[in-house]
């Protein structure tokens, strides 16, 4: 497929084999600017073997701008914790008639969160949820009893980062109109927190490329210092 007149203008503009993470910043800002306010994504490669499971990357961090997206989190519960959930502001609460809906298709949502108690009624969609990205699991805090906390961790801009099956991360640090300052904050946490998540069974170089780029840009390549 022929690049578009403005990809082909952008790449040109990246003059760099790689750049720290405040000049690759001003090049990707600096960047022709799409007719919207584009998602800045942050793509690392890294030296394990996602095979092995003494070698896996996966968790959590709360990015401390946010994401610049709205989020719809659906809570799948009963009784008090459905109570709590509508009170933390989930966008949609319900049990097995939610579960039901979603066998029918619907996936108008972002995040799902579930109660431990609930789990056998979310595991009928485990198919339709799993490949999506959106099935709760214990380790990314969507498996809870405090389901208030999860919505507002939800809400507030947490994001999940787990390895691919090309032991890659993808995992997004914001938009173009946060500016260098508010991307460059979430970068680095995001990048603090791959550093805690290392398996102590992985050999040689953790980060072995890192790349950064916004929804219509090309790849920026970032170099970061261990």
């Amino acid at each position: 497929m022929k690049a578009s007149k403005r990809y082909t203008q952008a790449s040109q503009a990246v003059t760099q084999k790689s750049y720290d993470i405040a000049s690759g910043l001003d090049t990707l800002l600096s960047l022709p600017k799409a007719k919207f306010d584009e998602t800045v994504e942050l793509h690392v490669k890294l030296g394990v073997d996602g095979k092995n499971a003494d070698q896996q990357v996966r968790g959590v961090c709360i990015l401390p701008h946010g994401t610049g997206k709205e989020l719809k989190v659906l809570v799948i519960a009963k009784g008090d914790k459905a109570d709590d959930a509508t009170k933390a502001g989930a966008d949609y609460v319900g049990g097995e008639e939610i579960v039901s809906k979603i066998q029918g298709g619907w996936l108008d949502f972002d995040v799902c969160i579930t109660t431990p108690d609930m789990m056998g009624v979310v595991g009928r969609v485990a198919r339709i949820l799993g490949p999506k990205g959106l099935m709760p699991n214990p380790k990314s805090g969507t498996v809870t009893m405090d389901v208030t906390k999860a919505i507002n961790d939800a809400k507030a801009g947490k994001v999940e980062y787990r390895l691919d099956k090309t032991n890659n991360v993808h995992v997004i640090i914001g938009k173009v109109s946060f500016g260098k300052e508010k991307l460059i904050d979430n970068f680095n946490t995001v990048i603090e927190a791959l550093i805690k998540a290392k398996p102590a069974a992985a050999k040689g170089q953790y980060f072995r490329n890192i790349t950064i780029a916004s929804t219509m840009g090309p790849g920026i390549k970032i170099n970061v210092v261990m």
